[in-house]
């Protein structure tokens, strides 16, 4: 089954370098199982990560996710099982 990744980022914040490199690396992992990852620019100082609109990663709650943390919590709502190699380590 094919999944979608949503990521929302404040605009103001000049985030959206950030955006696209969570995007790129995303991509990199799972570019088998996903079907879409859509940017959403807003405000408000915002950096959320969700898939299949379940968030999986909030700034305000967790602070900056590092790619690996963020491919583990997707990983573990989309496809448990999964190892992701050097990034489970």
């Amino acid at each position: 089954m094919k999944f979608k990744i949503t990521i929302e980022y404040c605009t103001l914040c000049q985030w959206t370098p950030r955006a696209v490199w969570m995007t790129q690396e995303l991509l990199y992992t799972f570019h088998q199982q996903v079907s879409e990852v859509s940017l959403i620019p807003t405000d408000g100082g915002v950096f959320k990560i969700s898939v299949n609109d379940q968030l999986v990663w909030d700034r305000k709650e967790s602070g900056f996710p590092e790619p690996k943390a963020v491919k583990q919590k997707i990983r573990d709502v989309v496809e448990p099982d999964r190892s992701l190699g050097h990034s489970d380590r």
